[in-house]
């Protein structure tokens, strides 16, 4: 039985939707990101969760307890906003103790609880400090202790990193999971990054406009997308339209054709496909499936970012800073990719049926 379980849940402003029949179900000490863009309903939907937000339809269960319209103080729940929102004018155990005078805890068990918090987040030497003499990292770690003191059946964090720097954040990001897995509390987090929501997800909810698009794994949704927008927002992706040909035995892209495998698509049937920039490699001149030539290359540290030209439009070229020379900008290149790697994201007036079935991907691939 799900531990946390939103059904047909949807929010409406006026006439305006923000959120449209949200469906999630949330095991107990799973940790579960919303990603999305601006707008796309997510911090919404964790503002329904913690009460702040009205329901305009559906059910929200907790623990086998409906708290559709439960007040936010008896949901018991931890939240961590974007701002922090610590009390300035509070030292920093002071801060992490508000929530245990509010339950009405006992002195000596909120002094005992209050350092345990403190300690999970490695805060006991700043105990005495207040918020202005601390580190961004450490006013995030105060917010975190702060929602965990109270043990809440679960865990909501607003964008919490979103105030960092590049590299403070990348810390925290891995500093947050070892804390929430030692822990084990049931954990909902909003972000925007995909790469954070990647990271430290067991799942990650991709929403789009107001609705659910894929709830996934990490890894197979980044894989394994099923829509065009998952395929660009989730990493990167060189999104290919093509159609089907010789009675569904390939998919003709341009000049290049591939052999499509076990979709049953009906000759002439548009489909979209979708190619992540690491998979493909480059050959010398005249080989490979496909000859392009590259445009622009960029140092990304790690890697190497090349857009290259082709009888098929513009790819993108993702490549491992091995020490090797980098690939010259103006050079003529063959490109290759095991057509395993390639995926049907959707097909154009098809039934939910052949969707399914063609969002699996090709078993191999030849030059046309």
């Amino acid at each position: 039985m799900s531990f946390l379980k939103l059904t047909d849940v949807a929010k409406f402003y006026g006439g305006a939707a923000a959120v449209i029949d949200m469906n999630l179900s949330v095991d107990k000490g799973e940790f579960v990101s919303l990603l999305g863009p601006s707008g796309c309903g997510k911090t919404t939907t964790l503002q329904m969760i913690a009460g702040f937000a009205a329901v305009t339809t559906g059910r929200i269960e907790l623990a086998g307890r409906d708290i559709t319209h439960a007040k936010p103080n008896t949901r018991g729940l931890g939240i961590v906003f974007q701002s922090y929102a610590l009390f300035p004018h509070m030292t920093v155990r002071d801060n992490v103790s508000f929530g245990l005078e509010m339950l009405r805890i006992a002195k000596a068990e909120r002094a005992e609880r209050v350092a345990a918090a403190l300690a999970l987040v490695h805060l006991e030497p700043y105990a005495a400090r207040y918020p202005r003499e601390l580190s961004g990292g450490q006013r995030q770690r105060v917010a975190l202790a702060r929602a965990l003191v109270i043990e809440p059946p679960v865990l909501l964090l607003d964008e919490p990193l979103s105030n960092l720097d590049a590299k403070l954040r990348e810390e925290m990001q891995f500093e947050l999971r070892q804390i929430q897995r030692k822990v084990g509390t049931t954990t909902i987090m909003v972000t925007h990054d995909q790469t954070e929501a990647m990271s430290i997800s067991d799942r990650v909810v991709v929403m789009e406009a107001g609705r659910v698009t894929q709830i996934d794994r990490p890894h197979r949704l980044y894989e394994h997308p099923q829509t065009r927008f998952i395929s660009s927002f989730v990493g990167k992706a060189n999104l290919l339209d093509g159609v089907v040909d010789r009675a569904g035995a390939s998919v003709k892209i341009g000049p290049l054709s591939l052999p499509l495998e076990g979709h049953g698509l009906p000759e002439g049937r548009p489909v979209a496909l979708s190619l992540r920039p690491e998979k493909i490699r480059f050959a010398p001149a005249g080989t490979g499936l496909l000859e392009g030539n590259v445009d622009e290359r960029f140092f990304l540290g790690s890697q190497w970012l090349y857009r290259v030209s082709t009888s098929i439009g513009e790819l993108v070229v993702v490549c491992p800073n091995d020490g090797e020379r980098p690939v010259e900008e103006g050079s003529s290149v063959g490109l290759d990719w095991t057509a395993s790697q390639v995926r049907v994201l959707a097909v154009a007036e098809s039934t939910p049926t052949e969707t399914d079935r063609a969002s699996g991907q090709f078993a191999a691939a030849s030059a046309a």
